[in-house]
């Protein structure tokens, strides 16, 4: 039986490309050359593989052709652009770009069976990406703000100095102030510092760092504002792969539009899109719920990164590091074993206590986030991997297992201002500085454990601990030797992050000498003897996750509605004027309800 084909006009090739295709004979030689025609009269096996080979040929170096033209097509566009405002060494890259094209155009061969073009992968990746995969352009919205100018911006270049960012990132400082390119590099000199223990090439780094920052007036309508940063944006990636991070530090009453306005007009279609959040989410379980809602209609939870810079504290990330991969800890780690949980945040920070008096008060801004992120951590099951999204469910069943506040388990506390001190407190404002509990999680592994809160501003000294005491020794053989010292009843695990921070452990020991006398010793890791280095910022640690994508420390949105409904009822009684918050003096112990409220529930408050 023979098969015919009707003629087919293929273009010759010249004879360099010949081919040997193993798919049609081993022995089977085809040249370009010969394929000037496929007649009809090519009958049998080796016609119609000769037929079947040549048309493939022929079709795969049509599409190749095609294809060369699509992609060099808009980088040519891009070359042409001429635009003031173009990083140098982006000029640079098209420079060379625009020499090399053409050849790269003709010199590659084109593998027929593989469809690839090796030099041309490499020209596209390594060229106009610096070898690094895809582009990262990072926005600063608000960037003339103080949290830009004193945080984000010193955190981008530690970042960017340890190696953490790649060297075609470019970052842009977005405001309504009418500055150029020079004046928010001089802004923001004076903020950036290197590591105390590598300096190399400070001056350097500091320099390229500043060069690849760029500023874009945005103006009052933030639409306009928005198309002009991506288009800026988009000279500077090329027709690359590209991933953009916006940073929007904004006041809350313009965070939605900003947000809005950048949805529909500064994302990239190239790569991902990730949007940084800064706390307080929402003033109440009604708002966090619409401002939400706002949020997920414009951008998928996987973009949204709602950041506490708290929770970029080492302590923090240390928190499951420790529970899963110590033997030592985990089997301990429930009711049968602990008695009691305190968690201790004490600020003598006084400038940060008058935004309390705006009506946020410390429980929306740091109880609400912090506080109950931290009791997640703690008490969370393991969960399946280190994957964000299986921890972030894992901190969540945590949060909705947490019994609803009961006014009389929650003491309020407001710092007054004494002679000479800046801070004022209006009396008849009753928004809390200080915030102390008792909560309780209704589950099999904490039922009827407290977990006690103590955070406040103003205090005598900056302090920041999680202590965990353990059940007394059952039967203990040297009862007859604790007599009534409380100490050495019980162990403690105590992680420290302020003043110093450090991982101890209290065990009850003999001291050396005749006879049998107790004392509770210390096993003590302090991070500053153990580990030299200098610990990074918490904005570091939080930016860095936001590159890589981990997600863990960043709260969900059913764990915004999780955390808001512990809450609600005391900040429906603070709402209605039914609480008076007990006042303290800036620079105390603060108000000395929470001693009562700890002998309520059997735990004695550690002061020391």
């Amino acid at each position: 039986m023979s098969l015919s084909f009707p003629t087919l006009s293929i273009p010759s090739w010249d004879s360099s490309t010949s081919r040997h295709i193993s798919q049609c004979s081993s022995s089977l030689h085809v040249s370009a050359g010969s394929f000037q025609g496929v007649s009809k009269n090519s009958g049998g096996g080796a016609g119609l593989c000769r037929g079947f080979c040549g048309l493939k040929v022929w079709m795969i170096e049509r599409f190749n052709l095609w294809q060369k033209k699509r992609e060099y097509g808009p980088l040519k566009e891009f070359m042409t652009v001429k635009n003031q405002n173009l990083p140098d060494d982006s000029v640079e890259e098209t420079k060379r770009l625009s020499k090399s094209e053409e050849s790269l155009l003709h010199e590659h061969q084109v593998d027929p069976f593989t469809n690839v073009v090796p030099s041309q992968s490499h020209f596209l990746n390594h060229e106009t990406e610096g070898g690094r995969g895809p582009s990262l352009c990072i926005a600063v919205i608000g960037a003339t703000g103080e949290l830009a100018r004193a945080k984000i911006f010193p955190a981008l270049f530690a970042l960017y100095y340890s190696g953490f960012l790649p060297e075609d990132v470019v970052i842009f400082g977005y405001s309504r102030k009418d500055l150029t390119d020079e004046d928010l590099r001089s802004l923001i000199a004076s903020t950036l510092t290197c590591r105390i223990d590598h300096q190399q090439n400070c001056g350097d780094k500091m320099e390229a760092f500043l060069r690849k920052t760029y500023y874009l007036n945005g103006g009052y309508d933030n639409c306009v504002g928005m198309s002009k940063l991506n288009a800026r944006m988009e000279q500077i990636e090329g027709g690359s792969k590209a991933n953009r991070i916006f940073y929007l530090s904004v006041p809350q009453e313009a965070l939605l539009d900003v947000a809005s306005r950048l949805a529909d007009n500064a994302q990239t279609h190239k790569g991902w899109n990730r949007i940084i959040i800064e706390k307080p989410f929402g003033f109440d379980a009604l708002s966090s719920q619409q401002f939400t809602k706002s949020l997920l209609s414009k951008f998928e939870e996987k973009q949204l990164y709602r950041i506490d810079h708290l929770l970029g504290r080492n302590l923090i990330e240390n928190l499951t590091v420790l529970r899963f991969s110590n033997l030592v800890f985990e089997p301990l780690w429930s009711r049968t074993y602990i008695r009691n949980i305190q968690i201790i945040l004490s600020e003598d920070l006084h400038s940060q206590t008058r935004r309390y008096f705006d009506g946020y008060g410390i429980i929306r801004d740091i109880v609400h986030s912090h506080i109950l992120q931290t009791i997640a951590l703690l008490a969370m099951e393991p969960p399946i991997s280190l994957d964000g999204e299986d921890i972030r469910n894992e901190k969540v069943k945590v949060l909705r297992s947490i019994r609803r506040l009961d006014p009389s388990d929650v003491i309020l506390g407001q710092c007054k201002a004494t002679s000479g001190d800046k801070v004022g407190v209006n009396l008849n404002n009753l928004t809390p500085t200080f915030f102390a509990a008792a909560l309780y999680i209704d589950n099999a592994r904490w039922d009827g454990v407290p977990f006690l809160i103590k955070t406040g501003l103003g205090l005598i000294k900056h302090r920041v601990e999680i202590r965990i005491n353990f059940h007394n020794v059952p039967g203990n053989l040297y009862r007859k030797h604790l007599g009534h010292n409380i100490d050495l009843a019980t162990n403690e695990l105590i992680l420290s992050d302020a003043p110093d921070e450090a991982i101890l452990v209290k065990i009850n020991n003999k001291i050396p000498g005749l006879g049998l006398q107790l004392d509770a010793s210390e096993l003590n890791l302090l991070y500053k003897d153990k580990y030299n280095a200098e610990v990074p910022d918490s904005y570091e640690h939080l930016l860095l996750d936001v590159i890589d994508g981990d997600n863990h420390l960043f709260m969900r949105s059913d764990e915004l509605a999780a955390a808001w409904n512990i809450l609600t009822p005391i900040l429906q009684e603070i709402d209605k004027n039914h609480t008076t918050p007990e006042l303290y003096e800036v620079g105390g112990r603060g108000p000395i309800g929470p001693y009562y409220l700890y002998a309520k529930h059997g735990v004695r408050w550690i002061d020391d």
